[in-house]
């Protein structure tokens, strides 16, 4: 049988949603990438970065996250690589790695010039990962000790050339990075990769002799560059922008020959994020809801105590704004036609003028 790979990444634990936790919402999505290994098969399971939301991440993520991850070994037989994104702590992502079965993870928190990749097979033969952390310039000089990084493609050139070097002739390749890919579409909430002014933006052919990219840092699913270029996306949306997006897993099988064929398996979020419009007494009405709700009214004048009684309906509300100019216009008129009233008033202004005269 060929190769199975569940691609996921921008976990974000620990984050929350306008103040509000997201414990439940991660729950259950980490629960759903079980099921999902369980049911596809998976060989591998592929996290590219940003498992926490912060360098020093709360308790209760730490302890979600281990809890996920014993669900993982101990329920199922899929081997699992990932990385450090640029929200982790390197160090802390690294610490995981010791005394870890390497035949079954390849953990990466740190950048390094001898990335060595974890060696799968299946029934065509190896299957080689290497796992690249995100690391900004400063650290890959140090690490290189070359003066001449100056940009994220100069470090992730240089890293993928020293992961190349350790790849076992004939293997196919599969490279796991935290990168922001020229070409791909981005959402509001996600963090920049260098300092202010600076080119963030890789080129997809850095990749160039991988079979397949699992990518991490944009949260939107999407391949860029070319289809075994890709970015899975992010298991939640944090963001309003994300409202019309559709959040998966990546299921990808290599083939004999190298080809990946890619397929998504949607994740089921127990609150979603939606964008409403329309008049504050129509939202009223609708259905209780606790998803995560951007309200946008298109009443002519503000509402006395709009958000409080919005809120009685949805209880996660968030954000309230006004837009009566994209209320539905009225129909327009044929020329030459006025409305009855108007009419009615030019005939009694006529009227008055010609008693004063």
């Amino acid at each position: 049988m060929a190769m199975r790979i569940l691609h996921t990444a921008d976990l974000h634990l620990g984050r929350q949603f306008n103040g509000i936790p997201l414990d439940d919402d991660h729950g259950a999505v980490l629960g759903q990438i079980v099921s999902a290994i369980t049911s596809n098969d998976i060989d591998v399971l592929v996290i590219a970065g940003d498992i926490f939301d912060r360098a020093a991440p709360p308790t209760s993520a730490v302890r979600q996250f281990n809890g996920f991850l014993a669900r993982v070994a101990s329920e199922t037989a899929a081997a699992v690589v990932m990385i450090a994104g640029n929200h982790d702590s390197g160090d802390r992502i690294a610490s995981m790695a010791i005394m870890t079965d390497t035949r079954r993870a390849l953990i990466r928190g740190a950048i390094s010039s001898d990335e060595k990749p974890l060696v799968l097979s299946d029934a065509h033969g190896p299957v080689a990962f290497t796992g690249l952390p995100f690391a900004y310039e400063y650290a890959a000089r140090e690490c290189f000790a070359d003066e001449a990084l100056h940009t994220p493609e100069n470090v992730l050139a240089a890293q993928v050339s020293c992961g190349r070097r350790n790849i076992p002739d004939g293997a196919r390749w599969v490279v796991v990075s935290h990168a922001f890919v020229a070409g791909a579409s981005t959402s509001e909430n996600e963090r920049p990769l260098t300092r202010v002014g600076g080119v963030e933006t890789v080129s997809s052919a850095v990749f160039e002799g991988a079979h397949y990219v699992a990518l991490g840092h944009l949260h939107r699913p999407q391949s860029v560059g070319a289809s075994h270029v890709r970015y899975s996306g992010s298991p939640l949306a944090f963001g309003f922008d994300e409202s019309d997006c559709q959040k998966s897993m990546s299921l990808v099988e290599i083939d004999a020959v190298g080809r990946a064929t890619i397929e998504t398996v949607p994740f089921e979020p127990i609150r979603r994020v939606r964008v409403l419009r329309g008049r504050h007494a129509e939202l009223l009405l609708a259905e209780r809801s606790d998803d995560f709700i951007k309200v946008v009214l298109t009443d002519d004048v503000p509402v006395i105590d709009g958000m409080k009684r919005i809120r009685d309906v949805f209880p996660n509300a968030c954000e309230l704004l006004y837009d009566p100019a994209r209320r539905p216009a009225s129909p327009a008129l044929s020329p030459g036609k006025r409305p009855a009233c108007e009419a009615a008033r030019r005939a009694s202004r006529a009227s008055a003028r010609r008693a004063c005269s």
